[in-house]
């Protein structure tokens, strides 16, 4: 055999101007196998294509019998080719018919032929299928020529992801490309969506493969990876870690990556065969990944995502990708698939045109599903492997419901969804007719629905939900959407937007809640063990009194000639608070020595979060006009389970007895001072916890604005003080063992509460 004519560069050149031409599919693919038959001076080459039915079909070949086209099959896993496939490794034999998976298909005519090279067709480590090239005489082939036949495969990838091939594809078969894949996960807000797959990290798609310069190629490889490597170690050193939401550990391994001088050798070793920079850097991530999917060590696996992203990352660099899809170009029927995600970053999303959000990682409680759930979008988490098998564009149901996410649907699934969405559509015009009715119990108990919030947007909900008002207003998200620190006149002047279009309802502002898990991208905090337990929310502040004074007074002014309610997270101990009603108060003083208007009426307030104030509940509700329980910290540090960590987050049951012993103590202690008490954690959220929290004496709760119909739905139908007897029966009895969820249900099933 004789060295290649002009080797893959030569090769690639005029597979790319056959590409160009305006020739039908079958056409085109019968041109590429024998101009790569003529340059390798093979005597057969053949492309296999996966099917979504997981058999490789014979599509094109030169040199075997032509009459095989569309009929020579081979599962995957079968024969050599099924072998490739499966495995997508390739494989290079000098006597093909000795190998023990070797298959003969006699309508082929391949028995004459012992020489074998073939190699799978990748795309983001995914075999599409399986280009082949053999020859009668025995021998191995070349590392060049494996090299070139693997780029040339790069080529017929394109070709299959860009659809061409469905034109010659059997009726009633599909390419596995296109197939419909279901991928589980955990509920993280109800819902159902139906739209078009936005990937938050989009993949680059690389168009020029072909170098004509391959000096240039390797400095613009240089380049971009000593930038890659800066920005690495620029937040190491900076240890800013978490405002890109990953953990110091993971980029000590990027860095790790980034440095090795094996992936930079075959990426140059790429270029030097004829690829661009980015076509090298697809490559060679395309071929790590295929291998790195069959490991089954988790860590290993997990390393496998840390090397996807890394590459993704010198891909940007190199093809200069500064941002996500514009809002123009942002489909009006969005579903965003991500591995991990910012509350900001939802927000920067055209909110009225997602209808889903799917996380491989996250957990329920972590603060962009809360925000997602405040904006009444579907939320699946834990859908591992979901952003690899996706691709802009494709379609999609997000069902939160029962925790599916189904990619590219069949028609029959699609209309049954459609039909769900109708038939909850309809429920939702049952809960909006609601809005009007008192939330009242049957047995006459009045419950205060309030709705949480935190953005200008989230209001007009107050109406559309017929929440009573506002129970909790996170001050923070203001700060973690902004580019800088917001100035003292944008707070007053935000704040009284919230006011006004609060139209008279109540408002409870909780001060700022930054720190731990919670960053906003131009305040640099100190890098914490467990940030959860460390320098956060009222602790922050006291230690940062200017930022709390700032906000006090904001609010003060803003507030003039009315209510304001105000409150504190984090308080550990009740002198926490004394400090803050002393910068209260002379905020108060300042005001009104320059003459600016006061609320007519303060009511100053603690959120319970913290289980040390479990033991000062007395001295707690002496300091307070009111009390908040936020039940998503205090589960989380009563429970001792990390509300970020998927792995113990659903451990245990925030309905079981030692959670609602806790709250009921908290509601004791509040009647027994008078101090009115609500809860405006995610627990209130769902009509089963909520209706266990007013078994326990709870009369205000606040909630995301999409479950006030359903939990006004319950009450309309409760007994309370028959639910609180049947509580209190098993939560005093030390030796029952019935869980209160079933407890709950058995009383909603026989009193015909709809949950």
């Amino acid at each position: 055999m004789r060295d290649l004519s002009g080797g893959p560069r030569v090769l690639l050149r005029r597979l790319r101007e056959l590409m160009a031409e305006p020739l039908e599919p079958q056409d085109r693919l019968d041109r590429i196998v024998r101009q790569i038959a003529g340059n390798m001076v093979a005597e057969v080459c053949s492309v296999y294509v996966l099917r979504a039915d997981g058999v490789l079909e014979l599509y094109a070949t030169e040199g075997l019998n032509r009459e095989a086209v569309h009929l020579a099959q081979l599962k995957m896993g079968q024969g050599l080719v099924g072998t490739i496939a499966a495995s997508a490794q390739p494989l290079n034999l000098s006597d093909a018919q000795s190998h023990p998976a070797f298959r003969y298909l006699p309508e082929t005519g391949e028995e004459i032929y012992h020489s074998f090279l073939g190699v799978p067709i990748l795309r983001t480590g995914r075999s599409l299928g399986v280009l082949v090239v053999q020859n009668k005489a025995s021998r191995n082939y070349r590392e060049e020529e494996l090299e070139a036949l693997e780029t040339t495969a790069m080529v017929l990838a394109e070709m299959i992801a860009t659809g061409e091939l469905k034109k010659i594809t059997k009726p009633g078969l599909e390419l596995d490309l296109t197939r419909s894949v279901t991928v589980d996960g955990d509920t993280y807000n109800d819902g159902i969506g139906l739209g078009y797959v936005v990937l938050h990290e989009p993949r680059i798609v690389v168009t020029n493969l072909l170098n004509e310069d391959a000096e240039k190629e390797i400095r613009r490889l240089a380049e971009a990876m000593g930038s890659l490597r800066i920005s690495i170690d620029d937040m190491l050193s900076r240890r800013d870690v978490s405002m890109e939401g990953e953990h110091r550990e993971v980029l000590e391994t990027y860095r790790m990556f980034a440095h090795d001088q094996g992936w930079v050798r075959k990426l140059e070793e790429a270029i030097r065969n004829g690829l661009t920079a980015e076509a090298a850097v697809e490559k060679v991530q395309s071929d790590t990944k295929a291998r790195m999917m069959r490991l089954t060590d988790p860590y290993l696996r997990e390393r496998m995502h840390d090397f996807e992203d890394l590459a993704n990352r010198l891909l940007r660099q190199l093809t200069g990708y500064t941002g996500r899809t514009t809002a123009e170009g942002f489909p009006n029927d969005a579903v965003i698939l991500a591995r991990a995600m910012g509350a900001a970053e939802l927000l920067d999303y055209p909110r009225a045109n997602v209808r889903g959000l799917v996380l491989e990682e996250g957990a329920v409680t972590s603060h962009v599903v809360i925000v997602a759930r405040a904006m009444g979008i579907p939320v699946i988490g834990q859908a591992a492997g979901v952003v690899a098998l996706a691709e802009n564009g494709d379609a999609v149901i997000i069902d939160a419901d029962e925790g599916h996410v189904h990619l590219r649907p069949m028609a029959d699934h699609r209309r049954s969804y459609e039909e769900k969405v109708r038939f909850r559509a309809r429920r939702q015009e049952q809960f909006r007719a609601l809005r009007a009715v008192e939330p009242v119990t049957k047995d006459g108990q009045r419950i205060a629905l309030m709705m949480n919030a935190g953005l200008l947007v989230d209001l007009p909900q107050l109406s559309e939900s017929g929440a009573e008002g506002i129970g909790l207003f996170r001050t923070e998200l203001q700060f973690m959407i902004a580019s800088t620190m917001p100035k003292a006149e944008e707070q007053e002047q935000f704040y009284r937007n919230v006011i006004k279009q609060a139209a008279g309802r109540p408002v409870t502002f909780r001060t700022l809640d930054i720190g731990g898990d919670k960053v906003v991208p131009y305040f640099r905090g100190h890098e914490e063990e467990n940030p959860a337990l460390g320098w956060r929310a009222i602790r922050l502040s006291l230690d940062r009194p200017g930022l709390l004074r700032t906000q006090l007074r904001a609010l003060l002014k803003a507030s003039a000639d009315t209510e304001l309610k105000l409150m504190v997270p984090m308080v550990t101990e009740v002198s926490e608070l004394k400090m803050v009603r002393e910068l209260l108060q002379r905020e108060v003083q300042h005001l009104s020595r320059f003459g600016h208007g006061l609320p007519r009426k303060l009511q100053f307030g603690a959120m319970l979060e913290v289980p040390a104030l479990l033991w000062q509940l007395d001295e707690l509700m002496e300091a307070v006009d009111f009390v908040s329980v936020g039940s998503n910290d205090l589960f989380q540090f009563s429970m001792a389970v990390d509300r970020g960590n998927a792995r113990v987050s659903d451990r245990f049951d925030p309905l079981g007895k030692p959670f609602l012993r806790i709250l009921r103590d908290i509601v004791r202690g509040a009647d027994r001072n008078k101090t009115p008490v609500t809860l405006c954690g995610e627990l209130a959220s769902k009509p089963i916890s909520a209706m266990a929290l007013l078994g326990i004496g709870f009369r205000s709760i606040s909630m995301s604005p999409a479950s006030i119909g359903p939990v006004k739905a319950m009450l309309l139908g409760l007994d309370v003080e028959a639910l609180a007897t049947a509580m209190d029966e098993v939560l005093d009895d030390v030796h029952s063992m019935t869980p209160m969820r079933e407890v709950l249900a058995r009383f909603a099933e026989s009193h015909n509460i709809p949950l």
